[in-house]
This record gives C-alpha cells, sequence and structure tokens, in this order.
C-alpha cells in the first residue's frame, strides 16, 4: 500500500533511511548498500527527492552526500511516517526533552541492540556518521551496560559501517560530573552535529557551555 502511495520500493526506502537517521549524511553507494536496491534506480529516486526538496545534497572531497532536509515543509508528518522516533540535533538547545526518544514499536534493530547492553542513559551518534569531527569520537553511551556487550556491538558496528567507530563509554556519575564542571571534552559532543537514539533524562535539552578551563586529558 505505501509503496503505491509513495511511487516505487525505492523511494519509499529511501524516505525511511534518511527519515530514520536525520542528521546523518550518505553518499550514493551507501545508500545502495544499505537500502539494497540498483545504483540506476537509486539515482533516479534521490534525483525526484532533491528536486522536490525532501533531501538536500553536498559535496565534500570530490564525494555528494545526501541528507533529509529538516527544513522541507511537510517534514514533520513525513517523519511521523517514515522515521523512527529518532531526534536530530545541531545543538543541545535545539533537542526535545523527552523521556523515550524512541518508541519501542519503532525501534531499530540498532536500537534494540544498544537497549539491550544495559540501563543506557544517552547514546548518540556524530563524528563521523553526521560528518562533524568537532569532538573527534563517533558514539557516546551513557550508562550501566555490560562492558563485554558493549565490545562486541561496536565491533558488529564497525563491520556494518565498514569503518572504526571510536567510541566513549561513561557512567552515568562521571557523565554528571563532567556536566558540572563544563567539561571541555563533553561540551564539545554535546555541541557537535548529532543523531541522539536515546535520552531518558532530557539533559540534551540542556545547553552545552564550552569552558575554557584545563580539564584531564580523555
Amino acid at each position: 500500500m505505501i509503496e503505491q502511495l509513495f511511487g516505487s520500493k525505492t523511494r519509499v526506502k529511501l524516505l525511511q533511511l534518511f527519515y530514520s537517521n536525520p542528521n546523518r549524511p550518505f553518499y550514493v553507494r551507501e545508500i545502495t548498500r544499505k537500502i539494497d536496491e540498483q545504483i540506476n534506480s537509486v539515482r533516479r529516486e534521490l534525483a525526484n527527492l532533491l528536486s522536490i526538496g525532501i533531501i538536500a545534497s553536498d559535496d565534500n572531497k570530490n564525494r555528494l552526500y545526501y541528507e533529509v532536509n529538516q527544513k522541507y515543509e511537510y517534514y514533520d508528518p513525513l517523519v511521523t511516517i517514515f522515521g523512527s522516533g529518532i531526534k536530530a540535533s545541531a545543538t543541545p538547545k535545539n533537542a526535545t526533552s523527552e523521556k523515550s526518544i524512541v518508541p519501542a514499536a519503532a525501534e531499530s534493530d540498532d536500537l534494540k541492540a544498544i537497549k539491550a547492553l544495559g540501563n543506557v542513559d544517552i547514546a548518540l551518534l556524530t563524528g563521523q556518521f553526521t560528518r562533524d569531527e568537532v569532538s573527534g569520537i563517533d558514539f557516546l553511551i551513557v550508562g550501566d551496560v555490560n562492558h563485554t556487550k558493549l565490545s562486541k556491538f561496536i565491533e558488529d558496528l564497525e563491520v556494518k559501517e565498514g569503518k572504526e567507530i571510536r567510541f566513549v563509554y561513561m557512567p552515568v556519575t562521571e557523565y554528571e560530573y563532567r556536566r558540572q564542571v563544563n567539561d571541555r571534552f563533553l561540551n564539545s559532543v554535546l555541541a557537535a552535529k548529532k543523531q541522539v537514539l536515546i535520552d531518558k533524562s532530557g539533559s540534551l535539552n540542556e545547553p552545552a557551555v564550552l569552558s575554557t578551563k584545563k580539564t584531564k586529558k580523555d
């Protein structure tokens, strides 16, 4: 039914990919691999979505990236249909405070795997995932997790993404302390362009303040 409404299977898959991954750009061959469709069909539908304004493109280091256009006038209804409930945030002040960022019924396999690591309070993607190297990491997870499961999750994610993932894990007490002292590293993560997967406490709704204090090197 949904394919009939939106024209093609490839178009529907693209909309699901983009709206489930706000703030995350993809290049053509990466998209083709993720949605498992022919490259010619992908290129054609990308051109269609680009002409409508649903997605935007950016040329970086001789590679063309595509990303959902969050300023598109029908962004909200489309994200309701195709998104996974994941929130995008350019900076913490733009984040929406919610106890549960992703509804259980709409959870992706990756999100389920993250929740299976233990009691996760915060999980977010940045760095290579959003093409913002401000913090120098790609994945932050805060909470009380099983370290063996976390290592396995990162290994699997690296295989899936085809690249090394730079990640940082913090217990809640360390995260809260770093927030309190305006830790430069943590503030750089929170100020970066990111995709928020989990934010149980809504703390990402609080703006980060870049500190000039010297802190312990991470």
